[in-house]
């Protein structure tokens, strides 16, 4: 305030001046950074977001069984093949998808829903998770069964920390966890025989359809030409 002048009206008005370029300058950094802030913290949020999402869905994919067989089978169709070929496994053979079930295309379909979610978990989550999901992988590769468990108890424990929930109670004891069952496709695809086979019989009795109105419309016309030629022979001048 002492370097402000006021002696005169021009000096008054530069110094008003000042102070208004002086104000405006700082209101824009201000909003500049406010404005900044924000968007790292709208980026982080989207990125918490995905990471929670694909997160919560690798933990539904690993446990979402708690009965039955909670382990995943590694085994291949083609290891199916190479079995009936005459090479050994170390696990028994189920059966064919075509040959007594869905069994081994459901397997197939659980060891691939799992592959995929360890790929997930490899990528965003914790240490933790990453060492148990790399362990889980090696398994698989090595083709030996592999138990979710473990896995499904840390994202569990990680989803619950980031929502601000309450951890689960010491002394309440939850079942083991597997990979959830996935519905087989044989069902689908007797539906889709069935819808084949009534598809083809609609068409074949359109086509018959058409034919006996097409037998009816000539058998009409031949009979409106017998009597348009008897009324001619009718009216002939004998």
């Amino acid at each position: 305030m002492k370097n402000l002048d006021f002696s005169s009206w021009q000096n008054l008005l530069s110094t008003l001046v000042a102070l208004a370029l002086v104000t405006i300058i700082g209101v824009g950094i201000r909003l500049l950074v406010m404005a900044t802030i924000q968007q790292r913290r709208e980026r982080a949020n989207r990125q918490i977001n995905e990471r929670l999402r694909l997160l919560m869905s690798a933990y539904k994919t690993l446990g979402g069984s708690f009965t039955g067989e909670l382990s995943v089978d590694p085994t291949h169709l083609r290891d199916f093949r190479r079995a009936r070929a005459g090479d050994s496994l170390p696990s028994p053979t189920p059966p064919e998808p075509n040959e007594g079930g869905s069994s081994s295309d459901r397997a197939r379909r659980i060891r691939d829903a799992v592959e995929a979610a360890l790929s997930d978990i490899i990528l965003l989550g914790t240490e933790e998770q990453v060492r148990l999901a790399g362990r889980a992988a090696q398994e698989l590769v090595e083709g030996r069964n592999v138990h979710t468990h473990d896995l499904v108890v840390s994202l569990r424990a990680f989803i619950r920390e980031a929502l601000d929930l309450a951890p689960v109670p010491a002394d309440f004891a939850i079942p083991r966890q597997g990979p959830t069952r996935l519905p087989g496709t044989s069902g689908k695809g007797k539906g889709g025989d069935e819808g084949g086979r009534g598809g083809s019989g609609d068409r074949q009795g359109g086509a018959n359809g058409g034919l006996a109105i097409g037998m009816g419309m000539a058998g009409a016309g031949a009979g409106l030409g017998h009597e348009i030629e008897d009324q001619d022979h009718g009216h002939h001048p004998k």
